[in-house]
This record gives C-alpha cells, sequence and structure tokens, in this order.
C-alpha cells in the first residue's frame, strides 16, 4: 500500500509535467498551484479509500487465519498468539488509527506543506505509528509462517522416520 500510494502522488507530478493537450488547457484554467492541490486532493482520496479496503481486508485475512490455526490445525498455543497479535495489530490499524488518518489527511490536504499545523504534526505521527504496527506485524508473519513451515518438514521427517 505504501508503494501505490507512493505512485499515485507521483503520478500527479508526472502529469503536471507532461498533461495530454486537452488536459493542458483545463489545468492553465486552473492555474499550476491550485490544479497540484486538487489532483493531490483526489490522489489523497483515492489512497485514503485503498486504505480503508486494505484495513478491512486485513482484519479478514486475519480473523480466517486465526480460525484455520484453531478449528483446522493442531498448532501449539504460540503459534495462535502470533496470529491473534498479528489480527490485534491489524484491528487496531483499521479502527483506531486509519480514522483518525484519513480526517487529518483530509484537514492538511488543504493547508499549504510550507505551513506549519498541529493537524500535519499529528497525521505524520499517526502516520508513523501506523507503518510500525504494519513492521511489526510483517515480523510476526513472518515469524508465524518460519514456525508453520518448520513444524511441517519436522512432521514429514518424523513419518519418514516411522516408515522407514
Amino acid at each position: 500500500m505504501d508503494m501505490v500510494a507512493t505512485q499515485n502522488f507521483r503520478s500527479v507530478d508526472r502529469l503536471l509535467e507532461k498533461p495530454a493537450p486537452q488536459a493542458a488547457q483545463q489545468l492553465e484554467k486552473l492555474g499550476p498551484g491550485a490544479a497540484r492541490v486538487l489532483l493531490r486532493h483526489q490522489i489523497s482520496e483515492q489512497n485514503r479509500w485503498y486504505f480503508e479496503t486494505w484495513g478491512a481486508t486485513e482484519v479478514a485475512i486475519g480473523a480466517a487465519l486465526l480460525l484455520v490455526l484453531i478449528f483446522g490445525s493442531s498448532e501449539t498455543n504460540f503459534s495462535l498468539l502470533l496470529a491473534l497479535l498479528m489480527l490485534l495489530i491489524a484491528i487496531v490499524q483499521r479502527f483506531a488509527l486509519t480514522p483518525h488518518i484519513v480526517f487529518l489527511g483530509r484537514i492538511i490536504d488543504w493547508v499549504p506543506v510550507d505551513q506549519p499545523s498541529p493537524e500535519r504534526a499529528r497525521f505524520w505521527m499517526l502516520h508513523h505509528a501506523f507503518a510500525g504496527l504494519e513492521l511489526l506485524n510483517w515480523a510476526l508473519g513472518f515469524s508465524l509462517t518460519a514456525k508453520l513451515l518448520f513444524r511441517s518438514r519436522r512432521r514429514s521427517v518424523d513419518r519418514d522416520a516411522e516408515l522407514a
């Protein structure tokens, strides 16, 4: 999502640098500053929708994973704990952080970049918290994946030994 959001914002600059002839006429009417602000606002709205949708998807995937581990496997409490922590992080991101980030983002879309803003400072604080939790979630996911893979391989080796 970070890559998508970043590329979306860069697309505004690419469009403003080399607009199609028809777009250039419309952009000239707005003026370069107003056109950039308006286009970045549209991209921001698109990115907000992506983050909200991905957050809901991540919660659903986390819940499904936890249910599979609980009811469809014989995993240990440690694996269940990792999956539960991942789900809780996704829930915090989606329902505690994302709504505030979206709200503040809509405010700072219209505040000039060079103008100090308490909303911008809070937005970036929450954004960094979101990113930190995302990195933690990835680390937990890699740990859980490694645990499940090594457990699966150990079982396979144990079965092969029994057959020999």
